[in-house]
């Protein structure tokens, strides 16, 4: 995977990208949303890694889409996700991790980041959307429904749909369940936006070399 960040010299590599995320999708095939964009702005192009022990979220909704952004060279890119969104979620001993390669004098950089570890005071969040590329979990839905047009996830208003801003095919592929709750999360990820994210007990640290969350 090719690692990009912003800026034009060589030292703007180190600056990481360090907004906590965790994605959960469904282990089904999701068809991408043809000309879609992720997010509502230019992502890092820095893909991160996310571990947890288990994310429970309300009103799970999930579709296909297309994030881009600038290689570390300024290229222009491109990656299929998977963007899923939650009213609500909670997200026990979550760690994130994200590797900036080349930083002068150094070498490779990476950043660990650490909350929720405290069962009774996980991570909390609210109108969270995630654009993944990768997931490993065991997962469990409630009163799923499963080929869904995109268009028409949102069961009523203030439920997620469509993440605002963005241009996903609203007739494309989509799914939403009432409830999500996954264990033994493993994933990569481009891009996190949520309303509030209370990150409770966190810790982050800078490494020396290649550290990651798995």
């Amino acid at each position: 995977m090719e690692s990009v960040a912003r800026g034009g010299t060589r030292w703007k590599r180190f600056a990481l990208v360090m907004v906590p995320s965790v994605a959960a999708t469904a282990a089904i095939g999701i068809g991408l949303a043809q000309g879609a964009l992720a997010a509502s702005f230019s992502i890092s192009g820095q893909e991160f890694k996310v571990k947890a022990d288990s994310l429970a979220g309300t009103n799970f909704v999930q579709y296909g889409s297309v994030a881009s952004g600038k290689t570390l060279d300024g290229k222009d890119f491109a990656a299929p996700v998977a963007v899923s969104g939650f009213k609500s979620a909670t997200i026990t001993n979550m760690c994130q991790s994200v590797v900036t390669p080349d930083v002068p004098f150094i070498g490779s950089v990476s950043l660990e980041l650490r909350a929720g570890t405290d069962p009774k005071k996980p991570v909390e969040a609210s109108n969270l959307y995630l654009d993944v590329s990768e997931l490993k979990a065991d997962a469990e839905f409630g009163n799923i429904d499963i080929g869904v047009a995109a268009g028409s996830l949102a069961k009523k208003d203030g439920d997620p749909g469509i993440q605002p801003g963005t241009r996903a095919n609203p007739y494309g592929f989509g799914q939403r369940a009432d409830t999500a709750k996954l264990t033994g999360v493993e994933q990569k990820a481009w891009a996190t936006t949520a309303g509030t994210f209370k990150l409770s007990g966190l810790k982050l640290k800078l490494h020396k070399g290649v550290k990651e969350c798995f």
